[in-house]
């Protein structure tokens, strides 16, 4: 209901504060395809606020990564997950849960 209220005037740019925090696994990963498919279809951009570091992995194209509301880092998502520059965020990413997929197509 909120993405159909949020594309109704056609914005370029959506702010999502949180938008799948609440969200159980498959509800959260269904509502980030409806906004990738928006994203595709109509063009629009998305500046996702979130804790959530695996979604911000799965979604972002370019982050910032803010700390007592100042910006300690920025740069192209796989620049931050893989080498990041700032203690901060080096401290967040080694906290944060990560998937991994087993060989035999499982997670743990």
């Amino acid at each position: 209901m909120l993405i159909a209220r949020a594309i109704a005037l056609s914005p370029r740019i959506i702010v999502a504060d949180e938008a799948v925090s609440a969200l159980d696994a498959s509800v959260k990963a269904g509502v980030l395809r409806v906004m990738a498919d928006l994203k595709e279809r109509l063009g629009v951009g998305y500046v996702f606020i979130t804790h959530d570091l695996p979604v911000v992995k799965k979604v972002a194209d370019h982050v910032y990564v803010m700390r007592s509301g100042r910006i300690v880092e920025e740069g192209p998502k796989d620049e931050i997950f893989s080498a990041p520059s700032h203690d901060y965020t080096r401290t967040l990413l080694a906290a944060a849960p990560m998937l991994t997929i087993t060989q035999a197509g499982g997670t743990r």
